[in-house]
C-alpha cells in the first residue's frame, strides 16, 4: 500500500514534504484537505490528526504496522531516514545533523512568524499585524542570505532537508508583498533549488 499523504495543494509546508517525497521518488497516494470547508474538522481527519493540521502522512512500517507522522519537519526526517539510507538529505554524523536539525527548527519558527503568516495575511485573510510580520519577513530572509554567502546551500555543502524546508516561504515571499530583490544570494538559492530532479512547484513558486 502506498504512503498516504494528506495535504493542501497551495501550502508551503505541504509542499516541503510533496517535493522530499518527489526528490526521492517515494509512490504516494495524495489526498487533498480543504481547511477552509471544514475538511481538517470533520471526525475522520481529527482520528488520523488531533491538531486538526496539514500536512500528515500515513505509512506501514515494514512489520505491518500502522505509521502517522504529523508536522512538516517531522515528516521530512522521517522520509530521510526511511528512504535515504545514505544519509544525504539528513544527516548520520552529529554535527552535521545537529546543523540541519537548526533550519527546520527555523522553517517551524522564524519562517512561519515572518514570510508565512504575511503570505497568509494576503492570499488567505488571517488578522495580523501585516506591518510588524512584514519587518520580521524581511529579517529573516536577511539572515538567509547572510547565511549563503560562499555558499550554494545551507549546510553540508549539497541540498538537505534544511534547504526544502526552509524554502517554500522564502520562495513565495512576494506573496506577503515582500521583496526578494535585496536577497541576491537567496534568489540565486531559489533558483538552485527548483532545478533540483525531482523539483514540483506550487501556484505562485
Amino acid at each position: 500500500m502506498p504512503l498516504v499523504f494528506h495535504a493542501l495543494p497551495i501550502s508551503g509546508n505541504c509542499l516541503k514534504v510533496r517535493l522530499l517525497l518527489s526528490m526521492l521518488e517515494v509512490p504516494f497516494e495524495e489526498r487533498t484537505v480543504t481547511p477552509q470547508v471544514g475538511g481538517t474538522r470533520t471526525p475522520e481527519f481529527l482520528a488520523i490528526n488531533p491538531l486538526g493540521h496539514v500536512p500528515v502522512i500515513e505509512d506501514t512500517a515494514e512489520d505491518g504496522r500502522r505509521i502517522v507522522i504529523r508536522d512538516s519537519q517531522a515528516i521530512l526526517v522521517y522520509l530521510a531516514r526511511r528512504h535515504d539510507a545514505d544519509g544525504t538529505w539528513y544527516p548520520l554524523d552529529a554535527v552535521a545533523a545537529g546543523q540541519v536539525q537548526q533550519w527546520l527548527s527555523f522553517a517551524a519558527n522564524e519562517m512561519w512568524h515572518g514570510p508565512a503568516l504575511a503570505r497568509a495575511f494576503f492570499r488567505f485573510g488571517r488578522e495580523l499585524d501585516i506591518a510588524a510580520t512584514q519587518t520580521a519577513a524581511r529579517r529573516v530572509l536577511g539572515l538567509i542570505d547572510d547565511h549563503l554567502a560562499g555558499r550554494d546551500w545551507l549546510e553540508c555543502g549539497h541540498p538537505t532537508v534544511a534547504d526544502l524546508a526552509v524554502f517554500p516561504y522564502a520562495g513565495l515571499a512576494h506573496e506577503g508583498q515582500v521583496d526578494l530583490a535585496p536577497y541576491r544570494r537567496l534568489r540565486a538559492w531559489v533558483d538552485r533549488v527548483k532545478a533540483l530532479p525531482g523539483y514540483v512547484g506550487i501556484e505562485g513558486l
